[in-house]
């Protein structure tokens, strides 16, 4: 009636990581879940997830990883698999390489900005050059 041998589920609800107001990192980051910065890093950060820098926020290193939202500092080179959200309150220096970009008017972007391409490399010939 009870199975007492249940595996316990992914849920990647709650499993977000957060570094607070007034907490300094120095060293690299590495993770698959969602990440909150409010404090500051210095050095490089990589995850499959998403990573928000709030508004107290500051990064000092490289970034690379699937969505990020910027209400804070970064200063390095970031690239993102797909969306890159810059909040007006953000200021970024540096190097970015981006899926898509959105930033809001205020904010301070003083970076070289290259855009993915959105399509999918084939090394197949098209039928009309077929001989």
């Amino acid at each position: 009636m009870f199975e007492k041998n249940k595996t316990p589920e992914s849920n990647p609800l709650g499993k977000t990581n957060r570094i607070v107001q007034g907490t300094i990192i120095k060293g690299d980051i590495e993770t698959k879940e969602d990440f909150r910065l409010d404090g500051i890093l210095i050095g490089n950060y990589t995850s499959s997830g998403k990573l928000v820098i709030g508004p107290t926020g500051e990064v000092q290193g490289d970034i690379k990883c699937r969505n990020v939202d910027v209400e804070g500092k970064y200063t390095g080179k970031l690239e993102v698999d797909e969306l890159l959200t810059v909040k007006s309150t953000a200021k970024i220096k540096g190097e970015v390489i981006v899926g898509r970009l959105s930033v809001e008017s205020g904010a301070a972007f003083e970076a070289t900005c290259t855009m993915k391409s959105q399509q999918k490399v084939t090394n197949e010939i098209p039928k009309a050059e077929k001989k």
